[in-house]
């Protein structure tokens, strides 16, 4: 996960490792935004917020991107919802829906925290004293997974650091080839074979960022709740919030209403043995064994109406439980001045009285930001790449609509959550 500073608004954002509808655009590659294509907005322009407009334009055309989203909520209210395409294959709704990479994993995180608060299971549990942690035959777990609770494998401390080890979410033909299984993989077999390396550090003791933590968390949801991960989000977080478009996201297959992904870049598919190239967004990584740390689509409004819920306790997470998403880790807070609580990262604000809370997701075709400041603002923003011949920085954005926010003299009172939701 790479990290990108900035001071305006006293926020950091931390990428994670971790976003309109296709109209039968295909695989698109690499290309800039068509040359004859209009600039095309849709959602109802809100004048006072014209800012958001502006940025969400320039960002996306100085990196050629051809479909986003932005979504805005102030004192829970949403009062701007728009999409934005710049191809003639593309017509972006404020509804559309994007793959959102890593902002999938605070619905992981309190999905555990829900399961916690219904007394179905203890932070403080060995994930190994609730779901199987076997190797594969002739190799050997490390005694310290006795070590691997709830509470150090959603914050980070599970003892797996992908600069040492790489990130096994993304090493899926070593797994293949090591336990001599078939690509496309499950995540059982991601399990199988990381059950039977060496921890990269004694868990507790220090942060690093893991999508892995995220997908055990996501097997132990599955065995507590008698549920599949993706039906207990449903129907136990997203239903009671009236949020019915979020989805787990297909490798190639799109859902009605999800955009078109694109990417500079080729790779070998590993959704099959084959061996072909494929682009980047279609096949060079699993969706399916990226389900609990980054297999969700949504659309900005969806992500904005999800951050609400973290404002008041509700009955979807009750006090309780929202003191457990903010808890801090063992560590403390890092020299940045934030930490990663749980599916969230949070930098204590107004002498510690306040908080920003931010999540950003990033994989081959996605890019994706998702913030929450201690005065009332929310914003989520998805893009359908992350990578172009610019060089130009993707966590840029976030400053971009840091000075959006800024820029408002007014806030309108409008709230368009009844015309979506």
């Amino acid at each position: 996960m790479e990290l990108s500073r900035r001071n305006l608004g006293k926020l950091a954002v931390a990428t994670g490792a971790t976003a309109a509808v296709g109209t039968g655009a295909g695989y698109l590659i690499g290309r800039p935004a068509d040359a004859a294509a209009t600039w095309k907005v849709t959602g109802t322009a809100v004048p006072a917020l014209a800012g958001f407009d502006s940025q969400m334009k320039a960002f996306m055309q100085a990196r050629g991107i051809t479909a986003g989203q932005v979504a805005v909520t102030y004192k829970g209210r949403l009062v701007l919802a728009r999409g934005y395409s710049a191809s003639t294959a593309l017509s972006v709704q404020p509804t559309s829906l994007f793959r959102i990479a890593s902002l999938s994993k605070s619905l992981t995180a309190a999905a555990i925290v829900k399961l916690v608060q219904d007394g179905k299971v203890s932070l403080s549990t060995p994930v190994a004293n609730i779901i199987d942690i076997v190797p594969a035959s002739g190799l050997t777990r490390d005694a310290r997974w006795s070590k691997i609770t709830l509470w150090k494998v959603l914050q980070h401390l599970g003892g797996w650091d992908r600069d040492v080890s790489g990130d096994p979410e993304w090493k899926d033909a070593t797994i293949s080839r090591t336990l001599g299984v078939p690509m496309e993989l499950h995540t059982s077999d991601v399990i199988k074979y990381v059950a039977g390396q060496k921890l990269d550090f004694d868990p507790g003791t220090k942060y690093a960022y893991s999508n892995f933590g995220y997908t055990l968390a996501g097997r132990v949801i599955e065995k507590v709740s008698g549920l599949s991960y993706e039906n207990y989000v449903k129907q136990k977080l997203l239903a009671p919030l009236k949020i019915t478009r979020m989805a787990l996201g297909y490798s190639i297959a799109k859902h009605s209403g999800e955009t078109s992904y694109e990417s500079q870049y080729t790779g070998r598919t590993v959704l099959d043995m084959s061996g072909k190239t494929v682009p980047a967004p279609y096949g060079s990584f699993s969706m399916r064994i990226q389900d609990a740390n980054g297999g969700w689509i949504a659309s900005a409004p969806d992500l904005v109406r999800w951050a609400k819920m973290f404002d008041a306790p509700s009955g979807v997470l009750n006090s309780t439980s929202l003191g457990h998403v903010w808890a801090k880790p063992s560590i403390g807070v890092n020299s940045d001045g934030w930490y990663y609580g749980l599916g969230w990262q949070i930098r204590p604000v107004t002498g510690g009285t306040g908080r920003n809370t931010w999540h950003t997701g990033s994989m081959p075709g996605t890019y994706s930001i998702m913030v929450r400041t201690y005065n009332g603002m929310s914003w989520a923003a998805v893009f359908n790449r992350r990578d172009d011949a610019s060089g130009k920085s993707y966590g840029d954005i976030d400053a971009a609509l840091w000075t959006a926010a800024k820029s408002v003299k007014s806030w309108p009172t409008n709230d368009l959550f009844p015309q979506y939701f």
